[in-house]
């Protein structure tokens, strides 16, 4: 299947619609992970990959249909520092889809028995629902690997070019094209140049399988660094290698505005996870308390950006399997021909 048929034919499939997961990090720490380090979440594909397979399993026994590794702050560069070889640190990466790809098989499983033994999710009960589940590889930016909360700011420097940054991201991208993923998804893109960075590299490597490009906001109108939001979506939109473009990691309040400028200049599915509405100060690496909103109040946000034109939904950072399961039952009610 190309790449551009996959997603398509995956929504059409399900009704036109499909649920992502949602928080990791934040999730592996409620699960007791500590993840004060340059690495944060991938720090657990070293100390704690079970943990990593509980949460996906979590999200998806929640309703999701989309599941993403723990591959954000996983970088070559990263397990270098650590003192892995080039070998383990590209192991580490194949190793982030294969949790993903277990959890994905326990689900089955799981799914297998429920159905063998009559039962049937319901809402008070797991989601235990033979569906096709995709794996999306995550790659998150630039800055968050330099771990100091620049892909909030998207300020790079001068000295960090379009040419850097393919030669910062083009082997990772190469290794997690051929893990076993369904597809790559490009997160938390701060700025213009590193989406026509993951853009040229995607066609310079011939990668196969497709892609998702989402960026962040904390105005509602331009991505984190000031650049334009329009400009920023039509260089995924131009992109035969990418098949859906969004917004993730930004506060619920401003989705629907997004969604509205992103169908300006985009004709591909959107995808949307937004985080918490939380704020993250980078300074002392946590989450400033008591400034994002309510589970029930996230989800109520989601049939008005179903209608503002979005097909897939998730969460970022601070959201919860509560949330999405908060979506799922959403979108079920409101789309007969979800399920």
């Amino acid at each position: 299947m190309s790449p551009s048929l996959l997603l398509s034919q995956y929504l059409e499939n399900s009704g036109g619609i499909a649920i992502v997961d949602g928080g990791l990090a934040t999730e592996l720490e409620r699960h007791g992970a500590d993840l004060n380090d340059p690495l944060w979440s991938a720090k657990c594909l070293l100390t704690s990959p079970h943990l990593v397979r509980q949460v996906h399993l979590d999200y998806l026994e929640a309703g999701a249909d989309i599941i993403i590794s723990a591959s954000y702050q996983a970088t070559i560069q990263g397990f270098r520092a650590k003192g892995l070889s080039q070998e383990e640190s590209e192991a580490l990466l194949r190793k982030s889809v294969d949790i993903a790809c277990e959890a994905r098989d326990l689900y089955y499983k799981n799914c297998g028995k429920a159905s063998a033994e009559g039962l049937e999710a319901r809402h008070d009960s797991k989601i235990l629902k033979s569906r096709p589940i995709l794996v999306a590889a995550s790659v998150g930016s630039y800055g968050a690997y330099l771990a100091d909360g620049s892909e909030y700011s998207g300020n790079y420097g001068d000295t960090v070019t379009l040419d850097y940054l393919k030669d910062f991201h083009r082997r990772r991208v190469q290794v997690l094209a051929e893990s076993g993923a369904d597809l790559i998804a490009f997160e938390t893109i701060p700025n213009k140049v590193e989406a026509q960075a993951y853009a040229e590299l995607l066609n310079e490597e011939n990668i196969k399988i497709p892609a998702w490009f989402t960026f962040s906001s904390k105005d509602g109108e331009n991505v984190v660094s000031g650049d334009s939001l329009l400009e920023c979506a039509s260089i995924a939109e131009a992109s035969k290698k990418v098949v859906a473009v969004g917004i993730n990691c930004t506060p619920p309040r401003f989705i629907e505005g997004l969604i509205l400028l992103i169908k300006k200049v985009a004709t591909k599915p959107i995808i949307i996870y937004p985080n918490s509405g939380e704020t993250y100060d980078p300074i002392v690496k946590n989450w400033v308390q008591n400034t994002g909103v309510q589970d029930e109040d996230f989800v109520s946000y989601v049939k008005n950006w179903q209608k503002a034109g979005a097909s897939l939904f998730g969460g970022c950072c601070r959201t919860t399997p509560k949330t999405i399961n908060g979506i799922y039952r959403t979108l079920s009610e409101h789309s007969v021909s979800l399920r």
